[in-house]
């Protein structure tokens, strides 16, 4: 016979067993803060679809655990990254949050997720110091560093022959450290940087810059610009008729998710990335393929990032049987993880970067096709990172 007080400790430990039951079961809450407007609008959805596309395959689960999405529109602005974020993990308590694709907002998304420790897993925005000086356990990345492609393109330029170039890019992280790893790679090989040109971002009016390199006369030129103002940047680069004289570089950016709106602009540009239109290997050709029925339009790059950042994800559930709360072993298992994206096998180095290959990729119509690799298995410097 059960005294007051047992009763009372077993209703205790009842109630106990049925919220950590209930907490196991939960949905995953995953929150998306990724641009719905402006210039990276496309390369946002690109990168949603590519998620939800990896959970809809297993089912609606991974891990054993449902997904249930909360969106932000983080409108490209870093200023209003802290507020963002903020409203993911404090208003809505996301379990994860995911994001961005500006440089700048991710870094102050980073920002916030060190100091609250909320999990975190950048499927675009290439900031080196996100897996650099602010690296941490709970912050992860599924695409690359802007040094990476750019210091892989540096080492092209240089193997084929050119001497003298000139980097023009927005005057923001991201281009700013693209144009850093072009200096690393091409100067490595024996080439000379001998300007940088930057103009405020969104800024498309390139007018004046492309003057400053046709008087320049570079052997080549390397640009950093993504979505809106990639299609801009490279269709005046052609009307100034540059191209017939000094070749055109720059990491896959410049060339994915533009290429019809470019149209004959981009014609022959080659370009450095993680992922190509024909890799053409069964885990690639089955990924296109699902992506095409479920969306209607072709895969590309950010929707690579966005799919890799749900099996990351599921990764690190798996390794903790399903329990999110369970932070260690999540991120452990999310830490020692090889994915199998479509863009090749991938591990994360100690700064939680993805050590991948990185292609040369050449434009042939609407396909950014495979040329062959640039560097094998290269991993990020990640400068600064302590955990």
């Amino acid at each position: 016979m059960f005294t007051p007080t047992l009763r009372i400790l077993a209703a205790a430990m009842l109630l106990a067993s049925a919220s950590a039951g209930a907490q196991s079961t939960a949905p995953i809450k995953v929150g998306l803060m990724l641009p719905a407007t402006g210039t990276y609008a496309n390369l946002g959805q690109m990168i949603e679809n590519g998620f939800k596309l990896y959970v809809a395959e297993k089912g609606g689960k991974i891990g054993g655990r449902e997904i249930q999405y909360f969106k932000v529109d983080d409108e490209s602005d870093p200023a209003k990254a802290t507020d963002n974020v903020n409203k993911l993990i404090k208003r809505d308590q996301v379990d994860i949050v995911i994001g961005s694709v500006h440089s700048g907002v991710a870094m102050g998304m980073a920002k916030v997720a060190r100091e609250t420790n909320t999990l975190m897993i950048v499927p675009n925005a290439g900031a080196d110091i996100i897996t650099g000086a602010m690296c941490a356990k709970n912050i992860f990345r599924t695409s690359f560093t802007n040094w990476q492609p750019a210091y892989a393109m540096g080492v092209v330029a240089a193997k084929n022959g050119h001497k003298k170039a000139m980097t023009i890019t927005w005057n923001y992280a991201a281009g700013t450290e693209a144009a850093k790893g072009f200096v690393d790679g091409f100067e490595k090989g024996g080439g000379k940087v001998g300007q940088n040109l930057t103009l405020p971002f969104p800024n498309v009016e390139f007018q004046a810059l492309l003057t400053e390199i046709a008087a320049q006369k570079p052997d080549a030129v390397f640009a950093f610009f993504a979505g809106g103002g990639a299609v801009k940047f490279v269709k005046d680069y052609v009307a100034s008729g540059l191209n017939k004289t000094i070749p055109l570089y720059g990491p896959g950016f410049l060339t994915d998710g533009t290429l019809e709106a470019q149209g004959e602009a981009a014609q022959g540009m080659t370009t450095t990335l993680h992922y190509a239109d024909n890799l053409n290997t069964p885990r690639d050709n089955a990924f296109r393929l699902s992506f095409a029925k479920t969306y209607k339009t072709n895969a590309d790059v950010y929707a690579v990032q966005g799919y890799d950042a749900a099996q990351l994800l599921e990764a690190g559930l798996n390794a903790a049987g399903g329990d999110i709360k369970n932070r260690d072993k999540v991120v452990d298992g999310m830490a020692k993880a090889q994915i199998d994206s479509p863009r090749g096998k991938f591990t994360l180095s100690a700064a939680h970067n993805p050590v991948q290959d990185i292609y040369l990729r050449q434009v042939k119509g609407n396909l950014n096709e495979l040329k062959g690799v640039a560097i094998k298995a290269l991993a990020d410097p990640a400068k600064g990172c302590k955990m």
